[in-house]
């Protein structure tokens, strides 16, 4: 095989590898506040950090209280909207109304520019 047919090969495979890596990324949470079963007062505002910008559109959450002390009851959706940042990794959880004391958990689904979707949850507790 001639030099010039081994170069391109070896370009169009590197270049195969790099557009298959490319195309596996799928968004990672990162961090959150209030972070993963942690107990704090009630927070404003809820951030999941995400390794990749989120397509807006397609990404979304939803804020469930899952357990109340003194009460028994089944999970109860908690009005909240969800919006994206300045920074396009991030998702923002705003309650409608402050939380009161108990257990959350944030359903989230997550897409970025390979739309795929994941999704993962975070649980934490408001004293």
């Amino acid at each position: 095989m001639s030099l010039f047919k081994t170069t391109t090969v070896a370009v169009a495979l590197t270049a195969g590898l790099l557009l298959s890596a490319i195309a596996q990324a799928h968004p990672k949470l990162v961090s959150s506040t209030p972070s993963e079963g942690s107990t704090s007062t009630a927070p404003s505002r809820i951030e999941l950090h995400f390794s990749e910008n989120l397509t807006t559109q397609f990404s979304g959450a939803k804020l469930i209280m899952t357990d109340m002390p003194g009460m028994s009851h089944s999970p109860m959706a908690v009005k909240a909207s969800v919006s994206g940042s300045d920074d396009p990794k991030t998702m923002v959880i705003t309650p409608a109304a402050p939380l009161t004391t108990g257990t959350y958990k944030v359903e989230w689904r997550a897409v970025s520019s390979d739309t795929h979707p994941i999704t993962g949850n975070l649980v934490f507790k408001v004293k």
